[in-house]
């Protein structure tokens, strides 16, 4: 070895042994920007929004004393006149150490599906003084495709109640990417770009995820000025509400996508066009990507930061994703250490003291390519401590337990859980409760945080309450007790029936213990049919049905809970996905074996009595409507053209995701509406044709299928129809009629299962 290979060999240890045992001092600067009274306010006011009157028995203060490492701590104690005073090192400490007496004082609880808020009085009395407090020094929320899948359409008052949310749930790292649309279209216009050139450049505002990610453009847009109007004054409320409770909001950065019209003002840019992303066509892929150690590349990213700095102030760190789902053009370590050196300067220029956070995906979608050579030559192009990587599926594959933990880098262990918005039951408790106590103890560990990286929320809510909760453990949780307590709080009572079947839910549909399994929901039911379906199970459907039976016995003490209504919704969703495969396979047996009154009888069940009854079901909840989603796009117009242009927009993303299907049900939605006039329709007309095919004595041709079926699915996208955006339907009397009569067939399926050949979960 080189005596000044020698010597780059021991600085990088010793920068090793510097952060790992002074807790990163790279990242000290990064506190709360506002100060302790404003704090305190903030949470005063999210505690008036949530309960009222009773707010007033808390008295709340901020001190950041409390805390002499940076590692917030909340301390409650009883006062006189049964109130309780809390403190907290940030608003977020303050917000969440109230949040847990709250659960665990007074079985309370909140979640985006409904809250439940009978608070004792007087409140209970504490001994001595409660201190909670976290091993963590970020948590983190949010995926980039979040922005698109779930908050697109957001007013003020919805973004109220999600960052009240973040709050009580310990969040103190947010990613805050709305409205960053309108200051590049100020960048592009100062550099010489038209009109046209950025009507281009922009995707409408359901695609803008991966816009801004330079995997596609263009398609669904163009964006209205109303939309970049809106979109910041959302972002200045958004960042200063995140400020007050103390959160860090990270902001955006340069990434090197450009629109085509560079190339007229620059020609001799090295600029590199991709090829095709997702099944997409060049008509609305393939971007233009500017090669980072270009000059060109600075000039813009510094225009563009100094450009989010003028506008939305800084905390200093700061998001963009290189190679998103692309393969890099040289793997040489040189080379990619080259690019993220020039990405890094590029907020340096701006912000000397930023702090680069990188979602880590790449390593994970790329394996092939991402060897450790090229992963540590990318991470070591910026100083170590100046970048956060976002170990973003570690629940399933987590990348530092092969990279030395990021090869020095600081990086927080997220739980992804989901993708694209899907419903479904889904989660990996054992490995929650476990990854992040791992990865603190791990050899050399860089661990500052853990987080939570949903493509879509809105949907188990018992797995996000989990995760976050658990940023504030010192050691992992007896999952049996903790989903106990969980059924108690969420419904604001004991219930043996409710116990037993949350018990069986964590121990089966919420505990995925296959490894690297990635939940898109392959239903049947939520995707196009044809005779290559997936049925595939990580757990047995009799731990769901039972489940679902004493569901169905508690429900009649429990329906006036909001909460409850939504789960019972919610289990009886999940059962009517299975028997979907199971009537699918019955289909296909009775096709394959040409039996017509088989065929008849399982596709009729299915499609003039199961989906209806679902989509009865989905529509008695105010939670699972196609028509607020709809509705909410809507609000967003000024007049009937934008008005369309953003029902195109939110029909597409659920169902077509693309102009021809190109990431076809990816974001597939159970809602009322949607079963009817979308899902129920392509499966009439599956079975339909399988009929037709049996009486004429004709081979099942699945291109010629989908050909037709693409009509049906394009029509739902323009069929204008005016969706209920409120509840209609007995939600109890509907679960009833569906229990009593799918009940005993889901028996019946079981008995058969085991008498011949059982369905196991996939190896």
């Amino acid at each position: 070895m080189s005596p000044t290979r020698s010597c780059e060999v021991a600085a990088v240890f010793f920068w090793l042994f510097l952060i790992v045992n002074c807790k990163f001092p790279t990242l000290d600067h990064i506190q709360p920007k506002v100060g302790d009274e404003e704090q305190a306010r903030a949470v005063s006011g999210l505690l008036r929004r949530l309960l009222g009157n009773r707010s007033t028995e808390f008295i709340v203060s901020v001190n950041r004393s409390l805390s002499n490492d940076s590692l917030d701590v909340c301390e409650l104690r009883s006062a006189k006149n049964n109130k309780i005073v809390a403190t907290g090192s940030t608003g977020v400490a303050l917000a969440s150490g109230i949040y847990n007496y709250l659960k665990y004082f007074c079985n309370c609880h909140v979640s985006w599906s409904g809250n439940q808020l009978e608070v004792p009085s007087p409140l209970p009395q504490l001994t001595g003084v409660l201190r909670i407090n976290t091993p963590h020094r970020f948590r983190y929320y949010q995926n980039v495709c979040t922005v698109s899948y779930s908050f697109v359409w957001w007013d003020w008052p919805r973004w109220e109640k999600e960052i009240d949310w973040m709050a009580l749930n310990g969040i103190n790292l947010p990613l805050a990417f709305t409205g960053q649309e309108a200051l590049w279209q100020e960048v592009y216009r100062a550099l010489g770009l038209n009109e046209s050139e950025l009507e281009e450049f922009f995707s409408g505002p359901a695609f803008l995820a991966w816009n801004r990610m330079a995997n596609m453009d263009k398609f669904g847009g163009p964006l209205p000025q109303s939309w970049h109007v809106n979109q910041l004054y959302l972002q200045f409320k958004i960042l200063e509400r995140m400020r007050g409770f103390g959160m860090i909001p990270v902001l955006p950065a340069f990434s090197g996508n450009v629109p085509k019209g560079i190339l007229r003002l620059y020609p001799k840019a090295n600029v590199t066009r991709l090829g095709p992303w997702a099944h997409f066509n060049c008509s609305f892929s393939c971007s233009y990507i500017l090669d980072p150690r270009d000059p060109l590349f600075l000039q813009i990213g510094s225009l563009y930061l100094s450009e989010v700095v003028k506008q939305f102030g800084t905390d200093h760190i700061y998001n963009t994703d290189t190679f998103n789902e692309m393969t890099p053009p040289s793997s040489d370590p040189t080379y990619l250490s080259a690019v993220s050196h020039s990405v890094f300067a590029s907020m340096t220029a701006v912000d000397p003291n930023a702090i680069w956070l990188m979602q880590g995906w790449l390593f994970f979608s790329d394996q092939t390519f991402w060897k450790p050579p090229q992963i540590q030559a990318l991470l070591h192009g910026v100083p170590l401590g100046r970048m956060i990587v976002l170990d973003l599926f570690a629940e399933a594959d987590p990348v530092f337990t092969y990279t030395e933990s990021f090869y020095g880098q600081p990086f927080i262990w997220c739980m992804l859980n989901n993708f694209g918005g899907n419903n479904g039951f889904f989660g990996t408790v054992e490995s929650i409760n476990s990854g992040p106590f791992k990865a603190l103890h791990f050899p050399n560990s860089t661990l500052v945080g853990i987080g939570m990286t949903p493509e879509g929320i809105e949907q188990n809510p018992v797995i996000y309450e989990l995760m976050s909760e658990l940023a504030w453990r010192k050691e992992p949780v007896n999952l049996a007790k903790w989903v106990s307590l969980y059924a108690v709080r969420r419904y604001g009572g004991m219930n043996d029936n409710l116990t037993a079947a949350w018990k069986l839910l964590f121990t089966s549909v919420y505990n995925c213990t296959i490894p690297g399994y990635v939940n898109h929901n392959h239903s049947p039911l939520v995707r196009r049919p044809s005779f290559q379906m997936r049925t595939d199970l990580w757990y047995e459907p009799a731990d769901l049905f039972e489940a679902w039976r004493l569901f169905m016995e508690a429900a009649p003490s429990f329906m006036s809970k909001e909460t409850f209504q939504y789960d019972l919704v919610d289990v009886t969703r999940q059962v009517l996905q299975v028997l979907t495969s199971s009537f699918y396979q019955d289909i296909a047996d009775a096709f394959a074996n040409k039996k017509m009154p088989e065929l008849l009888t399982a596709g009729g069940v299915l499609v003039y009595d199961l989906l209806p009854e679902l989509n009865r079901l989905l529509s008695s909840n105010q939670n699972f409507l196609l028509g607020m989603w709809l509705e909410r796009a809507q609000s967003k117009a000024l007049n009937e053209r934008e008005a369309q242009l953003y029902d195109m927009n939110a029909r597409n993303q659920v169902t077509l995701w693309g102009p021809s299907g190109e990431i076809l049900d990816y974001a597939n939605k159970q809602w009322g509406g949607l079963i009817e006039d979308y899902y129920a329709q392509r499966w009439g007309l599956f079975v339909q044709t399988l009929v037709e095919c049996l009486d004429r004595g004709l081979p099942y041709k699945q291109d010629s299928f989908n050909q037709a079926v693409f009509q049906v699915e394009q029509g739902f996208i323009y069929n204008g129809r005016k969706y209920p955006t409120k509840p209609q339907g007995d939600t109890y009397e509907i679960a009833h009629r569906i229990f009593l009569k799918y009940y005993p067939q889901a028996m019946k399926r079981l008995q058969q299962m085991e008498e011949n050949s059982p369905i196991s979960p996939i190896p």
